[in-house]
């Protein structure tokens, strides 16, 4: 976990001992948002979505969180009540620390506490990174850019492959589009040679032409 990697052995243990376990299916709600028992959760496997809900119902992707990633620093720090939701994608096992075992974990090995804040940086660094494709780049370009950003397998015949992570409609609103906008532009992306969908499941034909897509989204 990069949350703990600079603590040495014995301290990892000590961490360890404090950590709960939870074992969560996919479509489980892990955190809601308001909850009155706020708490750092680190993947261990498995996939989380983060997101938010308006008060007229519509859904916003924030990030998803997978092996090695870690939610609920923020509120750690600031004293906050969560404002994300978080519900498993995929069966998902993690470890959890309530704030008053981790204030103390903190007060003795400072290097966690730098960690959540590297974490935060570069969290603040992609959203405004994703901020500024949203402004500045097309759909198009945002959805190449995602899919070259997925984990990818190569096949025997030398296709990369990619699948996507959650359903398309949520793919839609983490890229700040609505779901017929994405299904036009993923069939267009295919007329053009660059990419074949394969249901969840999309491959990389042309993975250079998807780069030069992307621009700089």
């Amino acid at each position: 976990m990069p949350l703990f990697a600079r603590l040495s052995p014995r301290q990892q243990a000590e961490v360890a001992s404090m950590a709960r376990p939870l074992r969560v299916e996919r479509g489980e709600w892990i955190v809601r948002a308001g909850q009155s028992s706020p708490r750092l959760l680190v993947v261990h496997e498995g996939l989380v979505k983060v997101g938010r809900t308006a008060e007229d119902g519509r859904e916003a992707t924030l990030r998803l969180l997978g092996p090695g990633d870690v939610e609920g620093e923020s509120g750690f720090l600031t004293g906050t009540r969560p404002e994300n939701d978080c519900v498993a994608l995929d069966p998902t096992t993690m470890c959890v620390f309530e704030h008053g075992s981790l204030a103390g974990l903190l007060n003795r090995y400072p290097d966690i506490g730098a960690s959540m804040l590297r974490s935060l940086a570069i969290r603040l660094e992609s959203t405004e990174r994703m901020l500024a494709a949203r402004t500045l780049a097309d759909v198009g370009a945002r959805l190449a850019s995602y899919l070259l950003d997925l984990p990818a397998v190569r096949g025997v015949d030398g296709v990369v492959t990619v699948r996507l992570p959650m359903s398309k409609k949520d793919v839609a609103t983490y890229l700040g589009t609505i779901p017929e906008t994405l299904s036009r532009r993923l069939a267009a992306l295919g007329r053009e040679g660059l990419v074949e969908v394969r249901g969840a499941e999309v491959d990389l034909l042309d993975p250079e032409g998807l780069e030069e897509r992307a621009g700089g989204a």
